[in-house]
């Protein structure tokens, strides 16, 4: 059985069609827009471009599902509308505008679905999982041990570049005024006592984008999913010069994420350094493949059932 599902967020807008059939699924289409949600809220509030901007993705994601004559369909929301002032209005009015039911997830149970999506198939037993997305970050962690902590935090990198770059690219001023907001904002003693300090597992857009660059920066081979901290410090050093090499770095393999990356790469350098991690890796799987599992194929692990969340 096909399904499809949608996730709305804050920098990018993502379609995916999943068949579904022996307790487990297979991806058989993607689709990704770069809607850019975050770059249309004024005052708080999504303005009615950008919820025309939202209600116009769908509808091509529309097109897609309809041609595949997919009925079971799921909508989902994360900071994009969570965190604006007018969530109802821009809800209703996106359905109203394309005939889907969208539900908005809180910051915790997206952390949480994150979670899942990332330890699909795999022990989840000392896993810490960073989910980097348009508008907020999410840091999941499960110790041997059986301690466990979900923590949402309302940054992230469409967000940073929005408030803290003022020309076109960010240069050494905007990195210094990010990496303070960061700091401002990310409370890592409420993720640390949990955390697994050797490895941590990144989701999300801007995570696999910085998988690209070390991949073509150290020619690593194309399902080179782990680097060690040594080589994400050397990405760091050479992106963050902010200059002509690092930016044509980026045009070469993401160009999409051109104004983005450089925020991402700041929060996701400001929790590795902090947990003293050994080890990066990016999974294939993420917070649409942890609501497929949670909420579809009622898969939810044993040890996210009472996973304490904050704040």
């Amino acid at each position: 059985m096909k399904y499809a599902i949608v996730d709305i967020g804050s920098n990018s807008m993502r379609l995916t069609v999943y068949e579904v059939g022996n307790n487990n699924f297979k991806i058989l289409l993607k689709q990704r827009i770069i809607a850019g949600l975050a770059s249309y809220v004024k005052d708080g509030r999504l303005t009615e471009k950008g919820i025309e901007c939202a209600a116009d993705s769908l509808l091509e994601f529309k097109e897609t599902i309809d041609a595949f004559k997919i009925k079971n369909i799921s909508v989902f929301a994360t900071a994009s509308l969570r965190n604006i002032a007018n969530t109802n209005e821009a809800v209703n009015k996106i359905s109203a505008a394309t005939g889907y039911n969208i539900e908005v997830i809180s910051g915790e149970e997206e952390a949480i679905l994150g979670y899942i999506g990332a330890t699909h198939n795999h022990p989840d037993n000392g896993v810490t999982v960073i989910d980097i997305g348009g508008a907020s970050t999410e840091i999941t962690a499960f110790t041997e041990s059986g301690s466990h902590n979900a923590v949402s935090f309302p940054t992230g990198s469409l967000k940073l570049y929005g408030e803290c770059v003022k020309k076109v690219l960010p240069g050494k001023g905007a990195v210094k005024r990010i990496e303070n907001e960061i700091k401002k904002t990310i409370d890592i003693n409420k993720i640390s006592e949990f955390a697994n300090h050797n490895s941590i597992v990144c989701l999300g857009g801007t995570s696999r984008a910085i998988f690209k660059i070390a991949r073509y920066m150290f020619e690593m081979p194309s399902d080179d999913n782990v680097i060690t901290k040594e080589k994400f410090d050397e990405i760091c050093e050479y992106m963050l010069k902010c200059n002509k090499k690092a930016f044509n770095l980026i045009l070469k393999t993401e160009p999409e994420r051109m104004h983005t990356i450089i925020p991402g790469l700041l929060i996701l350098k400001y929790i590795a350094d902090r947990l003293d991690v050994k080890s990066i890796s990016v999974s294939k799987y993420g917070v649409r493949e942890g609501y497929l599992c949670k909420n579809i194929l009622n898969q939810e692990p044993e040890s996210t059932a009472t996973l304490k969340t904050e704040k």
